[in-house]
């Protein structure tokens, strides 16, 4: 594993974003640990995706990957994994096996970009890249949805 980086202002944003990945994951844990009704689970992950990683997955697809470019093996792997997360998280069938991967590859993929994918983005920024994912990759306040805290 590489040594700590610090992680530049730009990028803090979506490194909060992984931090609220990781709780999910966490919940996710939790929920099937307490043999919660899936349904209930599936509730808070439609609610996460289509409120907070949907947007998170497109701010980083348009302002942040680039700076590595398409052809970018490390790019290429965060695509394909944020397309098999997609494909996760709006799926309604086998609903254990589905809320299982999730819980699994998002959490691996969010140890790959702040361990990997992010200190090569931040290495190879320039100044004006680093504002354009200033500028676009905004916090967005997180608010937790408490309409069925599950995992408690």
């Amino acid at each position: 594993m590489p040594e700590h980086i610090k992680r530049v202002e730009a990028l803090k944003p979506l490194s909060r974003d992984h931090h609220h990945g990781l709780l999910l994951c966490w919940k996710i844990r939790q929920g099937i640990k307490l043999n919660v009704d899936l349904e209930r689970i599936k509730k808070y992950l439609d609610w996460f995706w289509m409120t907070y990683l949907k947007t998170h997955f497109e701010m980083e697809e348009q302002y942040v990957f680039p700076v590595l470019g398409s052809e970018n093996k490390l790019v290429k792997q965060a695509l394909a994994e944020h397309t098999r997360l997609k494909r996760l998280f709006e799926s309604e069938i086998d609903l254990q096996k589905s809320i299982s991967l999730i819980e699994e590859e998002l959490e691996k993929h969010i140890r790959f970009e702040e361990r990997v994918l992010f200190n090569e983005i931040q290495s190879a920024a320039s100044s004006e890249q680093l504002r354009q994912i200033e500028m676009n990759c905004t916090d967005k306040s997180f608010y937790e949805n408490l309409s069925d805290v599950f995992w408690e």
